[in-house]
């Protein structure tokens, strides 16, 4: 078996996304609307989803795993969600004020009670806007330019983050000494120069680093679970928190991807660790954008244009769509949702007996893979060895997981090759079935003929 043989069925069997691909990528640059959407031959164009599904142009249905990257929590059009959306329309009767409404006061009440951590909050349109607006509050604050972040350690598509996201070998450095990479072409070298990059979960290293260049680090920024899936070190973490808090850095989780996924309070309830700031997206959104930075109040305050009326002495933050009342509203269903007895437990379950279900088909079939993951996501790895750091990525078989992803997508379950999945509210056992069937047509599919 091999991957080109793969990649022509999936294009044979996929004429209309085939076509729509070619005549987008004349008009559409690259013919996606970012990056990460793309794989080849092309990706699957889809025109419907449901619940826990997708429908492609060819008419293919797959279970979804995607999920908008983790954001659809409750799945597709999901009635509370609809329900308070149209509300919304009826009550409101505007997608967007461009100005503050009494939405914003509940959907702030709901965070301050799940998040510790927080104190005040500002919303954003998204995880990269918050992230951003999260580092200049953590600048403000300190008056130190420099900041530090993970090897490997995604925080969204703006320059002073877009080092070291997926290092080459060759560039990367040593181990205990990692050197910012560039992710992107036109980053200019500013911000590679002032970033400092840690090794994800060797504290040895990170304690170093970070004592020996203290007078220069404003923030440390961090996904508690790399890439959403590859959980902190306990101990890792409580003792970065101490040492940040010793050193006069301020401590941000990025839980984008972990916010309400982990645990309902997020991985800092996970972990019972607080940060400094926290940047939410996703989830929050109920599948509208969003993005929120929370955290504690004399640091939240700086942006606050009653502190002074010299602009110098602000933080500015501003966005027209920020806290729109169909970001929020939607938000607030699906926590509220998810605040109700029983209902992320339930949700919890369906991941662990999915996970449990792939571990075992994968010992079945004598195939070496791995369900890694805490919460509701999850990844497969094509690797038997400790996963715990970017660098252990290396171990993974990736021609060996592209080949279940597009033997998966031949058998209607989808998350995009590579990626994490995510469960949702939609996924029942008839979902859960079918999925674990899928994988087991692509796991005797790759033990009768090896990838060569």
């Amino acid at each position: 078996m091999k991957i080109s043989s793969l990649q022509a069925t999936f294009q044979q069997s996929r004429p209309n996304s085939a076509a729509f691909f070619e005549r987008a990528k004349h008009t559409i640059s690259g013919g996606v609307n970012g990056n990460l959407r793309y794989f080849a031959p092309f990706p699957i164009i889809f025109e419907k989803a449901d619940a826990a599904s997708l429908i492609d142009l060819d008419g293919h249905r797959y279970v979804d795993y995607l999920l908008s990257y983790g954001a659809l929590m409750l799945g597709h059009a999901h009635p509370e969600v609809l329900k308070a959306t149209q509300k919304v329309w009826e009550e409101q009767g505007t997608s967007s004020f461009g100005a503050t409404h009494p939405l914003e006061m509940e959907m702030t009440d709901e965070l301050l009670e799940l998040y510790p951590s927080f104190d005040q909050v500002r919303f954003t349109n998204s995880g990269l806007e918050a992230t951003l607006f999260a580092l200049r509050l953590a600048t403000a604050s300190t008056g130190k330019t420099h900041i530090a972040k993970f090897e490997g350690h995604y925080h969204g598509a703006h320059d002073h983050v877009l080092q070291s996201v997926n290092p080459t070998a060759d560039l990367a450095g040593t181990t205990d000494s990692p050197q910012p990479v560039p992710e992107s072409l036109g980053t200019p070298d500013y911000y590679r120069d002032h970033s400092v990059i840690l090794p994800f979960n060797d504290w040895d290293a990170c304690e170093k680093i970070l004592t020996k260049k203290a007078d220069r680090i404003s923030a440390v920024i961090m996904e508690p679970l790399l890439s959403g899936y590859i959980a902190a070190d306990r101990t890792f973490l409580k003792n970065l928190r101490e040492l940040t808090a010793q050193l006069g850095i301020i401590l941000i989780f990025d839980e984008v991807k972990t916010g309400f996924r982990i645990e309902v309070g997020g991985a800092q309830a996970f972990y019972g660790v607080e940060p400094d700031l926290t940047a939410l997206g996703k989830v929050v959104g109920g599948g509208f954008p969003i993005g929120v930075v929370g955290g504690k109040r004399e640091i939240m305050e700086l942006a606050s244009p009653l502190r002074s009326s010299k602009k110098s002495e602000v933080v500015f933050h501003s966005g027209t769509f920020n806290g729109n009342p169909l970001s929020i509203a939607a938000g607030l269903a699906t926590i509220r949702y998810l605040k109700q007895p029983g209902n992320f437990a339930q949700m919890i379950a369906s991941t662990n007996q999915l996970r449990a279900g792939i571990d075992a088909l994968a010992k079945q079939y004598d195939l070496p893979f791995q369900t890694l993951g805490e919460g509701t996501i999850f990844n497969v790895m094509a690797t038997q060895d400790s996963v715990e750091s970017y660098r252990d990525l290396g171990k993974n078989n990736n021609q060996l997981r592209l080949a279940l992803d597009y033997l998966l997508m031949e058998n209607g379950v989808y998350s995009k090759p590579m990626n994490r999945f995510s469960i949702s509210a939609a996924h029942g056992q008839t979902e859960i079935s079918t999925t674990l069937d899928a994988f087991e047509k692509s796991m005797a599919a790759l033990k009768q003929d090896p990838l060569v």
